[in-house]
């Protein structure tokens, strides 16, 4: 038995039929996430990135062999471990190797406060990409990202794609015309909304070429799709990224990168 059982000695949950592993399998879907106010954050990076940011666990399950390798992780976390065998923990988790623990997660909760650099995405449906770009993002400096619709953004696959960026970085995720409300708002209050768009696209230029110092939302629809003509009718700047014509556009998690590193850029290399 690990060390950190010794005092109180648990039980050993065995069985895949046991009530907490159907609970938590209903965090794979959206509606379970919401019905029980929990996400499910699976393997130890997460849950080092979930330390680090100060947050602690509601529920906690780990296996024994993962208990013996990380006794100073799990003191670290303010949760009573709960003991299960290998095969219950990968009947709970997404992942086909589960590396021994899981835990559910009340969400953070974005605040009110303003921000000058936001992202907008337009229905990013691929949970690879929208991790993808919620880690770009949080380097970028991105202060808030406003999703209308696409992945859900708490769903296992966004989480590890993101490598715990998701956690760290206020999201907001609305139906489309709720955040066409809050993008009207931001232009009233003197941002300014660009767009990416494809090269040879009318009334575009180098993204290098934009301020990207001034309060500013970016936006990004689908590689597919792009963005919704709503959204596209808000923006007041339009930039694309040149690039060969032996592509015919480039993937949006990206093409993200360049356009949000370069205010950075921007910031720290003035009149280059």
């Amino acid at each position: 038995m690990c060390a950190a059982f010794r005092a109180s000695e648990p039980t050993l949950i065995t069985s895949r039929r046991n009530p907490l592993v159907r609970q938590l399998r209903q965090l794979h879907s959206t509606t379970g996430r919401r019905e029980q106010g929990l996400v499910l954050l699976e393997g130890t990076h997460l849950i080092q990135e979930l330390l680090r940011l100060g947050l602690q666990p509601h529920q906690l399950l780990v296996t024994e062999d993962w208990c013996a390798r990380q006794g100073p992780l799990l003191a670290a976390l303010d949760a009573e471990p709960i003991l299960v065998s290998q095969e219950v923990l990968a009947a709970v988790a997404t992942t086909d190797h589960p590396d021994g623990v899981v835990v559910t997660l009340q969400p953070p909760q974005p605040a009110d406060d303003g921000a000058d650099f936001v992202l907008v995405l337009d229905g990013i449906q691929d949970p690879g990409n929208l991790g993808t770009l919620l880690r770009t993002a949080l380097a970028a400096g991105i202060q808030q990202v406003w999703l209308a619709g696409g992945a859900d953004p708490w769903q296992p696959k966004v989480l590890r794609a993101s490598a715990g960026a998701a956690l760290a970085l206020p999201h907001r995720r609305r139906e489309r015309d709720g955040v066409i409300a809050l993008v009207q708002q931001a232009v009233a209050g003197g941002s300014q909304v660009v767009a990416a768009v494809p090269p040879g696209t009318a009334a575009n230029r180098p993204y290098w070429q934009l301020d990207w110092r001034q309060p500013t939302l970016l936006l990004l629809g689908a590689e597919g799709p792009g963005l919704s003509a709503a959204l596209l009718e808000l923006a007041t700047q339009r930039v694309c990224i040149p690039h060969s014509d032996a592509v015919e556009s480039l993937n949006v998690a990206v093409a993200a990168a360049p356009l949000l590193l370069e205010r950075w850029r921007q910031e720290r290399m003035p009149g280059n």
